[in-house]
């Protein structure tokens, strides 16, 4: 290998930290040609986990890069619902191997190179009006630079809710709100009052006063998209659902 070669080589794995999986478009930016990060993958001097996507041979790929690495090329992809309070700490119970619910705005598949080593669900929603390029309380993970998109709590509570019927059992759903007397009610007021689902803004009212949770008090129903005077009701393979306004 040339000396130029091994000088950009040394470099990248310099520039690179250990587990973040690299794009070509981000080792164009490092002097390192397509062509010439195909010649490394087969050398083994850089792992090909998918056309374009590179990382060290040898390394364990972890989450946080390889989310943020999803999350510029899936427009509006973030930690939410079930995963992002499992990741606060708001969970009724930890399973042996939890699931990472990806909520987004776009029809996509996650690829396989992640799923394989983070098993995952992505779900196309949009449950909010808002842009996709600014979704509403979803923020870095603990503020920090360079972690990966997450719903915040009072956001990822409706993401829950709006599964119930489909996805997520409603017993499960009420057991998690049960710890989550340390919402904010402005926050989550705001939130539902931009909610395009009748059922979730019912459930979170129902199940908050049902559990006689300090933030349910604070709710101004009348504000609320409840939708009409009559029953929400949804039949499903989990039973019937009758939510009233």
């Amino acid at each position: 290998m040339a000396t130029t070669n091994q000088g950009k080589l040394k470099s990248l794995y310099t520039q690179l930290p250990a587990g973040a999986p690299v794009t070509s478009s981000d080792l164009a930016r490092l002097g390192i040609s397509a062509d010439l990060a195909v010649h490394y993958a087969r050398s083994g001097w850089l792992s090909r986990l998918a056309r374009g996507v590179y990382g060290r041979p040898g390394d364990t790929l972890a989450l946080h890069p390889s989310l943020t690495l999803l999350q510029r090329k899936i427009d509006g992809l973030h930690v939410g619902g079930k995963s992002a309070l499992e990741w606060y700490g708001l969970r009724h119970y930890v399973s042996q191997q939890s699931i990472l619910h990806l909520y987004g705005w776009t029809t996509t598949r996650l690829p396989e190179w992640f799923v394989r080593r983070f098993p995952s669900e992505y779900h196309r929603k949009r449950l909010l009006d808002e842009q996709p390029d600014r979704p509403l309380n979803v923020g870095r993970f603990e503020n920090r630079e360079g972690a990966p998109l997450v719903s915040e709590p009072e956001r990822a509570i409706l993401e829950l809710l709006s599964e119930v019927g489909v996805r997520q059992q409603l017993h499960e759903a009420r057991e998690i709100m049960e710890g989550t007397y340390s919402l904010r009610a402005d926050v989550l007021e705001q939130l539902l009052m931009h909610c395009r689902s009748v059922k979730t803004v019912r459930l979170c009212l129902q199940l908050g006063h049902e559990l006689k949770l300090n933030w349910a008090s604070k709710l101004d129903a009348k504000k609320l998209p409840t939708g009409s005077d009559r029953p929400w009701v949804s039949k499903s393979k989990q039973g019937l659902l009758v939510l009233k306004p």
